[in-house]
């Protein structure tokens, strides 16, 4: 199992195009692919798509710095997010603040930025899309 990954794939329910520029400003992501439903090479199966989602995203992929995340509208509008956080880890206390910050507007944060006994700067935010964000300074890392 060496060439096994695991990879984050979000669905945003109608809303990826505005969460991958979102994502892309707040914390400088670098968009790589978008594919749309209408854009298939293969005609999609009767009824998969909801009305009025052909412009939508069907993939898309996206790097946060050396990581890569997978996006997409999925097939039903609305979305939900449960269970799980993207750990952002970054460089200098700076860095935290600045994504931090940016990861707010829109969204509410469940613990704020804070030194904690592992990290220099450690803190929690669901962002607007309900993306639960833990962000934080590497630990080996110096602040």
């Amino acid at each position: 199992m060496s060439n096994t990954t695991v990879k984050p794939y979000l669905f945003f329910g109608g809303r990826c195009e505005e969460a991958l520029e979102f994502y892309r400003t707040a914390l400088g992501a670098e968009i790589n692919a978008v594919m749309r439903f209408r854009d298939s090479p293969e005609p999609l199966p009767p009824g998969m798509v909801p009305p009025g989602f052909e412009n939508k995203v069907m993939h898309a992929c996206f790097h946060v710095g050396g990581s890569n995340v997978m996006a997409s509208d999925g097939c039903d509008p609305g979305s939900g997010f449960a269970g799980f956080s993207l750990a952002l880890s970054v460089a200098t206390d700076a860095q935290a603040e600045r994504a931090f910050v940016a990861l707010t507007d829109g969204g509410h944060v469940k613990m704020p930025l804070a030194k904690t006994f592992w990290s220099s700067s450690y803190g929690m935010v669901t962002d607007r899309f309900g993306i639960s964000w833990m962000v934080m300074v590497a630990a080996d890392t110096p602040a």
